[in-house]
């Protein structure tokens, strides 16, 4: 087991903790030691709880020796993105316009999910403004900074930007992000770590500010497909407190991630969506199609009814729910807000019911479509973004980086993004795993045997 706890996973933590190896208030000690040493440059949180966090460890430490542990992830550390409320402190949403809101009076249910199995809060993660965005850019909270390349700024991805710089860094084994419409998964891609894109009503949005109620979902982020298939055991399940869970969601047991791939039937990205994407993407997605056909996979072509970069003009729907959420804040001319993001949500100000109403009927056709198309197949494979992380002085914002990624959201889909390769810069390049609804087990089932096979998920960012 590697000597420095920074770089364990939470399932080794896990281990280590049962076998009295290593003690929670080491784990944090040194976490903490690295955020300081670190986010000056990384600015990955916002608001770190070193205290709390290390008399949470003290208590942690003497449950566990005790034989009192309250779940299998007692005394792992998590970092929670700030659009997700914790009971005390204040939810900024990545936006200055809510520094000085009251603190929330209740956690959010993942969080409080969180806690009750003994994990502990190092504190809350930078996000885009009101988590509008996939760039990862913010005007006024800052820019979390890519790991990956410490001399040139490069994009982190969003909304989740934080999160997924935090876990990149190895300043936490765990995180939570939200995903409307890639915001999970383009940080992932980008930081080269794991996201879950979760099927919407599988975990509950109580107590997280909304942006699109219509696409909004919680996603587990870390290093490994088994630390986000174990986060993601514990967080998902119905909650009164959030209808959509109570119609939509099973409680399922822990996903059967290690049944591997053999017989399963994969599909391949069509030929001609392979237009426009990097060819050092693309020769990582090529290989990764390789690993999995030799462990046992079936590699198929399937006709999709539609590109998938053509859901562009469904973000009528994230921008005309997200204008009405943040309506006060768009309409002040003199609110501090970030200058791009008030500029797409006010395009929503502009969407007339009709439009609206239109385009709600269009995607429940769309998600018809797709579910025929789907039907034979127990998943599709795309690249989870086109290229790799790139200079943020290179940002065209009349342009969103989700082509591989909207239309899961569009489409009530779920997906799990994850490292599978490196450019010759070495930046991350990463593999999407998209299922039907409601079929995390099986998208987890698949990255675990493609991570089983392949090491991409352990290579880290060379940060002095």
């Amino acid at each position: 087991m590697n000597a420095d706890p920074c770089l364990l996973s939470a399932h080794e933590l896990s281990i280590a903790y049962a076998a009295k190896l290593l003690s929670p208030v080491d784990v944090i000690d040194a976490l903490l030691a690295r955020i300081a040493r670190l986010d000056d440059k990384l600015n990955a949180w916002i608001d770190v709880y070193g205290d709390e966090a290390r008399e949470s460890a003290i208590d942690a430490d003497k449950a566990i020796r005790t034989g009192k542990a309250v779940g299998l992830f007692h005394g792992v550390p998590i970092a929670i993105k700030d659009i997700i409320d914790i009971e005390g402190k204040v939810t900024t949403g990545g936006s200055a316009t809510r520094l000085n809101h009251a603190p929330a009076a209740s956690s959010a249910t993942v969080v409080r999910r969180a806690l009750a199995d003994g994990m502990i809060v190092l504190g809350k993660t930078h996000t885009v403004e009101f988590a509008c965005g996939a760039w990862g850019t913010n005007q006024h909270m800052g820019t979390p900074w890519n790991p990956w390349d410490m001399k040139v700024a490069r994009t982190p991805g969003g909304s989740s930007s934080g999160s997924a710089v935090a876990l990149a860094a190895r300043m936490t084994p765990v995180a939570l992000g939200t995903d409307t419409g890639g915001s999970v998964r383009q940080p992932a891609s980008w930081c080269g770590i794991t996201g879950l894109k979760t099927t919407i009503g599988r975990i509950s949005t109580f107590g997280i500010l909304p942006l699109a109620p219509t696409l909004d979902t919680p996603g587990t982020m870390a290093r490994t497909v088994r630390d986000v298939a174990l986060l993601y055991n514990l967080l998902q399940g119905t909650d009164p407190l959030d209808p959509l869970t109570v119609r939509r969601a099973r409680d399922d047991p822990m996903p059967t991630i290690d049944d591997g791939v053999k017989g399963l039937k994969l599909a391949r990205l069509p030929l001609h969506e392979r237009t426009g994407v990097a060819g050092d993407v693309l020769d990582a997605y090529d290989r990764s199609l390789e690993t999995l056909a030799k462990l046992g996979a079936k590699i198929v072509d399937i006709d999709l009814p539609f590109a998938l970069s053509g859901f562009t003009n469904m973000v009528t729907i994230t921008n005309a729910e997200g204008y009405f959420v943040n309506k006060a804040a768009m309409d002040d001319p003199n609110a501090k807000v970030d200058e791009v993001v008030r500029r797409r949500l006010l395009t929503g100000a502009k969407i007339a019911a009709h439009e609206y109403l239109a385009m709600m009927r269009r995607r429940e056709e769309l998600k018809a479509q797709m579910a025929d198309a789907m039907r034979d197949v127990d998943a599709l494979l795309t690249p989870s973004t086109e290229t790799a992380a790139f200079p943020l002085d290179q940002i065209d914002f009349n342009a969103a980086p989700v082509r591989f990624a909207r239309f899961v959201n569009i489409l009530d889909l779920c997906a799990l993004a994850l490292p599978n390769g490196m450019t010759p810069g070495r930046l991350p390049t990463s593999l999407q795993v998209v299922c039907r609804g409601y079929e995390e087990a099986m998208a987890l089932r698949i990255g675990q045997a493609y991570q089983g096979a392949t090491a991409w998920h352990m290579e880290m960012p060379a940060i002095s």
